[in-house]
């Protein structure tokens, strides 16, 4: 009985981790991991918004002497946009402020990952037609496609 349970659990955490992943934003970049999140921090604080934390993911494992390809987030965000959503649901400040991932795979190729607003907006029962919502997809997608950007 037990390890029925174990294995229907494990089941669902996999049910759910496939969720979540499909409900994330890939895109690719031409530069480096470094350039991308700096890229997107100047676009960021171009638009107005505010740049709460930077975290390098391989500096952090080289601190205990393990080895991860350049890995960087960025912790971003905007309190006009931010304020409304936590005042509908308290939950979202777990998500927020908006966080982008960089990373380089295997092949040398530089992805960049945010989740997408929808699943934010679901997953904290908040109006998925909020104008909040929508002004967060296209703040992500617009200063992820400047940081990506090949110029």
């Amino acid at each position: 009985m037990i390890r029925h349970a174990f294995l229907a659990g494990l089941l669902g955490l996999a049910t759910a981790s496939t969720a979540w992943a499909a409900d994330m934003i890939h895109k690719t970049s031409p530069h480096s991991v470094a350039e991308t999140i700096d890229r997107l921090a100047a676009a960021v604080e171009g638009a107005g918004a505010t740049v709460f934390a930077r975290v390098d993911h391989a500096a952090g494992a080289a601190n205990v002497e393990m080895e991860l390809r350049p890995t960087q987030m960025l912790m971003f965000g905007n309190p006009k946009l931010g304020t409304p959503a936590m005042l509908d649901g308290q939950s979202a400040g777990l998500d927020l402020p908006l966080r982008v991932v960089a990373y380089e795979d295997a092949e040398g190729v530089v992805h960049v990952v945010y989740h997408d607003p929808a699943s934010f907006a679901a997953a904290h029962d908040l109006p998925a037609d909020a104008q909040y919502i929508q002004m967060m997809t296209g703040a992500l997608d617009k200063l992820t496609t400047a940081a990506t950007a090949a110029e």
